[in-house]
């Protein structure tokens, strides 16, 4: 069952992912913004912070 934390790590991957995105479409092609950050936030957002959020179990507090 996903808790507070899990679902506060979903919502910060998928603001990462709005603000990959709007880098990526800014400006031209040859743009630092979108050749270079634009792509490791996306991919800090894909394969770190949400799986994650939906992997991450924190202690159970009904053992």
């Amino acid at each position: 069952m996903l808790n507070k934390k899990n679902l506060v790590l979903i919502a910060i991957g998928i603001l990462l992912l709005v603000i990959g995105f709007i880098c990526l479409a800014t400006g031209p092609a040859d743009n630092p913004i979108s050749l270079s950050v634009a792509p490791i936030i996306l991919t800090i957002a894909y394969v770190v912070i949400i799986p994650l959020g939906i992997l991450f179990s924190g202690k159970d507090e009904n053992k």
